[in-house]
């Protein structure tokens, strides 16, 4: 029988109330990769988690079977390719990417700086869509990448429209564009705005990055009109701003 630790692991110190203990361990496997950590070995991923060897092991054997995990030559792992069919489905089933695409395309053509859009997931915000800067210097987010919510101008603009209190969530509301120097990553600057559906509900946020020494609040203004525009063509409409 496997040992039990005295310790309880990550995952079984953030257990889903009612789910199962061995799905939320191979989860918290999983949650360890990142893009600064896309490949590691068996110590590495039974510290990060908090679990022993042998229980990491068995659990990586299920996550390879299953094409989520894949061993590399030198005994290391990285997320396999159905992480990459997971992703996939999960875009297309938004239907937005041949809308939100060519938005981005069009932002990073008047900007010159990177632009994509977020979504939440849980308590972070995910990448589902994003298109590069053509400047060497910037920031290196990828589609895929977990961000924190609450930092970040996307993350801001997801928590204000998902119901967040307090004085800057409040003015978001309000403006319904946010801009923000250092908030996330000190060499940073972020502009953001929101993005409606049909039925008047938060799609995602709609987010241009760069860095700060290039920052220019200006760009307020096209990622607003870019947001709006986004809203109109998925069939959305903007709130009323909150009076003040």
């Amino acid at each position: 029988m496997p040992r039990k630790s005295a310790t309880p692991s990550l995952a079984d110190r953030n257990a889903a109330a009612g789910g199962v203990a061995a799905v939320d361990r191979a989860l918290s496997v999983l949650g360890v990769f990142s893009a600064t950590a896309p490949m590691l070995g068996l110590a590495d991923i039974a510290a990060l988690t908090q679990m022993h060897k042998s229980t990491v092991l068995r659990l990586l054997a299920s996550l390879e079977h299953a094409h989520l995990v894949q061993r590399q030559p030198d005994g290391c792992y990285a997320l396999g390719a159905g992480i990459v069919r997971l992703h996939q489905i999960y875009a297309a089933s938004f239907s937005l990417e041949s809308v939100i695409m060519p938005a981005l395309r069009q932002l990073v053509a008047q900007t010159k700086e990177s632009a994509a859009f977020h979504v939440q997931q849980g308590d972070r915000r995910l990448c589902l869509h994003r298109v590069d800067s053509p400047r060497p210097v910037r920031d290196h987010i990828r589609v895929g990448d977990l961000l924190p919510l609450n930092r970040g101008a996307g993350g801001r603009v997801l928590m204000a429209f998902s119901g967040a209190h307090g004085p800057l969530y409040t003015r978001i509301r309000r403006e319904q564009v946010v801009v923000l120097v250092g908030d996330r990553v000190p060499e940073l600057a972020g502009i953001a705005a929101p993005v409606f559906g049909p039925d008047g509900g938060l799609v995602g946020a709609l987010t241009l990055t760069m860095p700060a020494d290039r920052f220019d609040a200006a760009y307020d203004q096209p990622v607003t009109q870019a947001a709006r525009r986004l809203t109109m063509m998925l069939g959305g409409h903007y709130p009323e701003p909150p009076v003040a």
